[in-house]
């Protein structure tokens, strides 16, 4: 729908057809999206001041912070990555620095644009792609020397443009021109991802001065054409404006998903060791998240109005353990509860493609018509909260192993269950996980 009829109701609206529960998340989340329409509304004087209102989530694993965050990416069309703090060290040490998030970020706003281009110039491609094929089964080996020698030729490429139109080539095989780039061998196993993407890098060099070699492949005309299409495509596609709309996407859309965060905080003072080096990635993260220039492949990307949304369990450390400059950068906090055996009833029906719809929907490929019972679900819930109360709360995601064991055998069994109709009770369920719930140890390795 249009951005400006994203208001905060509709986009909550949106976020419950998948996610249950947490109206408090969905609610900051959705009034941080709308504040940046809000801001491109404003005079540019004052949108420049205007700073995004970034967002801490606070809850344990599995109750759906993850999920808000790309939900909501993917409803307003913005570059989106999801990374983990951890997977960060402090400037002078083995590992990725902190700006790469954002080298990241741009790439995927590169691939949004330029498959948003490619979507617009699909039926020229596709028309460039025919006379393509044509030009494949109608080679011209040598040129037409007079006028009417040109117009035999052009008489023959309409007549086979013609019946390629009507289909009656499809089956003919035709040799097609693809491209193949590589790298040289044994270099991408000693090489990190930064060196590859920093500007005047690797990526660079390699495109500069390893060429791709360009080999026929035989195939039929109905494969070809898709090949050939997307050749085209390609081609009409304008690079410079790419990444000129892209860096701009990126700066005033983007919205990157710190997962984690907990796992770096952690007061240095009198510490050495780990504490030090959380102490640093918090120090390398603090002025992108404050606003600075990142130096990238496709030029500079501001990263003053990108959206952070951190998140953390924060069990064994609390946001007051993170420097106090970056707690200041994550104005809004919420706390994401625990779900209960009501939520994962919630969490099995009500979600658009919910984990019990995903499995009758995978089963009925093999012509299985599976459903399960009220009480099934009731008592799958009832498992789900039992096993993370007494084991390992994962949340939600409990919930994804234990139908994977209801279900192995039928799982397994369906291509020789063509056509039959199962359905699953509470009796089945007890049946196959009492016993295995029942025992704390074997809980903790199946379930």
């Amino acid at each position: 729908m249009p951005e400006d009829e994203l208001t905060p109701a509709r986009i909550v609206a949106e976020l419950d057809k998948y996610i249950v529960g947490q109206n408090d998340a969905k609610r900051a989340v959705a009034v941080a999206v709308r504040n940046r329409w809000r801001r491109r509304q404003l005079p540019a004087d004052m949108a420049q001041d205007v700073i995004p209102r970034n967002i801490l989530m606070i809850g344990p694993t599995g109750v759906g912070k993850t999920e808000i965050a790309r939900r909501l990416a993917a409803l307003v069309q913005a570059p989106f990555i999801k990374v983990e703090a951890t997977k960060y060290t402090e400037v002078g040490y083995v590992g990725r620095d902190v700006e790469s998030m954002i080298r990241d970020l741009l790439e995927v706003a590169i691939r949004m644009i330029s498959d948003e281009q490619k979507q617009a110039m699909q039926e020229k491609a596709r028309q460039q792609a025919q006379d393509r094929l044509v030009d494949l089964l109608l080679p011209l080996d040598t040129p037409a020397t007079d006028a009417e020698a040109r117009e035999r030729q052009q008489r023959s490429r309409a007549k086979i443009k013609a019946q390629l139109e009507a289909g009656e080539f499809e089956n003919k095989t035709v040799d097609v021109p693809v491209e193949q780039r590589a790298a040289p061998p044994g270099m991408m196993g000693v090489i990190g991802m930064d060196q590859m993407d920093s500007p005047g890098g690797l990526s660079e060099m390699f495109e500069k001065f390893m060429p791709g070699r360009t080999v026929k492949r035989n195939m039929k005309v109905s494969d070809a054409r898709d090949v050939l299409a997307a050749q085209e495509a390609e081609k009409l596609v304008d690079r410079e404006a790419v990444a000129r709309l892209a860096i701009e996407r990126t700066e005033h859309s983007g919205m990157v998903f710190l997962d984690e965060l907990d796992k770096v905080a952690g007061n240095a003072e009198g510490r050495s060791g780990p504490d030090i080096s959380r102490q640093g990635v918090q120090r390398d993260l603090l002025p992108i998240v404050e606003g600075s220039a990142v130096n990238t492949r496709h030029g500079i990307v501001h990263t003053d109005h990108i959206l952070f949304i951190a998140a953390g369990a924060f069990h064994s450390a609390k946001p007051s353990d993170l420097m106090p400059e970056l707690q200041g950068r994550f104005p809004i906090r919420v706390e994401l509860s625990d779900l209960t055996r009501e939520d994962f009833v919630r969490i099995l029906r009500e979600p658009k493609h919910s984990l019990l719809k995903q499995h009758i929907a995978l089963l009925a490929a093999e012509k299985l018509d599976l459903s399960f019972t009220d009480d099934a679900i009731d008592a799958l819930a009832g498992f789900a909260f039992n096993v993370n109360r007494t084991t390992q709360n994962i949340g939600a995601r409990r919930l994804s192993t234990i139908l994977e064991k209801l279900l192995e055998d039928i799982s397994f069994d369906a291509p020789a269950l063509n056509g039959q109709r199962r359905v699953i009770s509470a009796a089945e369920v007890n049946e196959k996980l009492a016993r295995v719930a029942a025992d704390e140890d074997l809980s903790r390795y199946v379930l």
